[in-house]
């Protein structure tokens, strides 16, 4: 027996349904023909999202095999190509149910990943999970209303872009506030493993160094070296954690 109306009413009554779907986290829930689709798009654009579950639905809908879209999703690189952090496609033959629940990563900053030469470099986004996604996922997100405030940038060597090194920097901005995280303007990563925070603080570059080792440790310190200066109303122009037992701090004598 076949639960489903004609192929056209179907789709126009998904791109009807998937067009609303447009609130973050927002859960919708459909009927079409005997079957109940629910949809869960977590922090995913909007668009993003409802084109890609058009097109799971679409496969489904040959055969009612949840193998047969998982095939798809894999075959086709859907996961990548739709900026994924996770997916669930669940359905319940006796309710006849199908859900649909997508995740998408919130990115952190931009990248550029340079050679020693200085000549070559390419651009990536790094995302909360450590992962580098295409910059124009960036554009995406602030185009869906789903990214409202600047990145910082972070320019690291091409030697030191792996998976342990990038899960160290999203530990980093984890570890800070979100009014701290505000004041954050570039990072960098140097060839030989020492990183560099450069912070906006009322309009002036404060630069913080936190050497090779213990970096979230030294950026909550840090938190807390900008938070006493601040109620002292004092801009400092180099702090230096090098070493984690002694802080260096220097001020500009022209402010």
């Amino acid at each position: 027996m076949n639960y489903f109306k004609p192929r056209n009413n179907v789709f126009l009554v998904l791109i009807l349904f998937f067009q609303v779907s447009t609130c973050l986290g927002s859960v919708k829930e459909k009927s079409l023909g005997n079957v109940k689709y629910r949809t869960f798009f977590g922090k995913c654009p909007s668009r993003v999202a409802g084109s890609l579950t058009l097109n799971l639905v679409k496969e489904f809908e040959k055969r009612r095999l949840l193998s047969d879209v998982k095939k798809k999703i894999l075959k086709n690189k859907l996961v990548l190509k739709h900026f994924l952090s996770s997916y669930e496609i669940k359905f319940n033959p006796l309710k006849k149910f199908l859900k649909i629940k997508l995740d998408c990563p919130l990115p952190l900053m931009k990248v550029q990943i340079y050679k020693r030469d200085g000549q070559n470099s390419y651009d990536a986004l790094l995302v909360d999970n450590g992962k580098l996604f295409d910059p124009t996922y960036e554009e995406i997100l602030r185009n869906d209303n789903k990214l409202q405030y600047g990145l910082p940038s972070l320019a690291i060597p091409v030697e030191k872009a792996n998976k342990k090194v990038q899960n160290e920097l999203v530990k980093i901005i984890h570890a800070m506030d979100l009014e701290f995280r505000k004041k954050l303007s570039e990072v960098i990563l140097g060839s030989h493993g020492a990183l560099t925070i450069i912070l906006s603080l009322k309009g002036r570059p404060t630069s913080a160094f936190l050497g090779k080792e213990l970096w979230t440790e030294k950026t909550l310190k840090l938190q807390k070296i900008i938070k006493f200066l601040g109620e002292k109303q004092k801009t400092p122009s180099i702090i230096n954690l090098t070493n984690s037992k002694k802080v260096v701090v220097k001020f500009n004598d022209r402010f």
